[in-house]
């Protein structure tokens, strides 16, 4: 599923689309994106970076020009992931602390 607020950069590729999750995410020009792929809100990926099949980008990720996300690469957004709250009551979407992660120019 490929949403209608995501913004894909001119010569991208995506290889099996019907295989993909992408929700308001830009993805910058001439990258390879393959199949099983789930890239969330508000996630940047800069030119020319190839991301492998499988691969889970949360949200507050950042990744720079010509980068490469190799198979099954999973981001975490939170320093210090639970599932529930002190109280023992099941997170929910308000008691996340989500970070930013960067991922420079040029890694892989």
């Amino acid at each position: 599923m490929i949403r209608d607020d995501v913004k894909i950069g001119k010569g991208t590729k995506i290889f099996h689309p019907d295989l993909v999750n992408l929700y308001g995410c830009e993805i910058g020009e001439n990258c390879k994106i393959g199949a099983f792929v789930e890239i969330r809100k508000d996630v940047k990926i800069g030119n020319n970076v190839k991301i492998q099949a499988f691969a889970f980008i949360p949200e507050g990720v950042t990744i720079e020009d010509g980068v490469m996300i190799g198979p099954h690469v999973c981001f975490i957004n939170d320093k210090y992931p639970r599932a529930i709250n002190p109280d023992g009551t099941l997170k929910e979407d308000k008691d996340w602390k989500r970070g930013k992660i960067l991922v420079k120019k040029g890694a892989g």
